[in-house]
């Protein structure tokens, strides 16, 4: 029996549309890791992209489990002696540019390699629930009922 290895003419890529209104943000960027990397094909192939087009709308929306949203910190540093910045989940979500916390939680579930930076430009993550790619004719996958526990109440 003969290992199969895909080729790039093998490869089929769907667009998928994912709401996050409610969902854990582990949960979802697991899951969305996943769809990016083509784990969840039967053909999957370590060394190609072969992951779908990811669609991630109403990101601002997402839930934290825990207080995460108040102690959960996003450092950076600005490269000047003693420039160590943070930020909290919840300064992040509630600010300009609240899908920066799904995009960074996918990217860090991600390899820390190219392939894995060529895969990252598949996933698009809207704050709202609008987005332009009506045109592709997106699978809606259902997050909210794979798992119970992958939604969320806001207290």
């Amino acid at each position: 029996m003969k290992t199969y290895t895909a080729t790039p003419a093998d490869i089929e890529k769907k667009w998928i549309l994912i709401d996050a209104e409610g969902v854990v943000l582990g949960r979802l960027a697991s899951i969305v890791a996943t769809r990016l990397r083509g784990k969840h094909k039967p053909g999957f192939t370590p060394s190609m992209d072969m992951g779908d087009n990811v669609i991630v709308i109403n990101a601002a929306k997402v839930q934290l489990t825990g207080k995460k949203r108040t102690d959960k910190k996003y450092y950076w540093h600005t490269g000047y002696p003693g420039g160590i910045r943070s930020r909290t989940a919840g300064q992040i979500l509630e600010g300009e540019h609240p899908e920066r916390v799904v995009i960074k939680a996918v990217q860090r579930m991600l390899p820390k390699n190219r392939l894995a930076r060529r895969q990252m430009t598949n996933l698009r993550v809207y704050a709202g629930a609008e987005h332009p790619h009506e045109a592709q004719k997106p699978e809606v996958l259902d997050v909210r009922s794979m798992n119970p526990k992958n939604t969320r109440v806001a207290k």
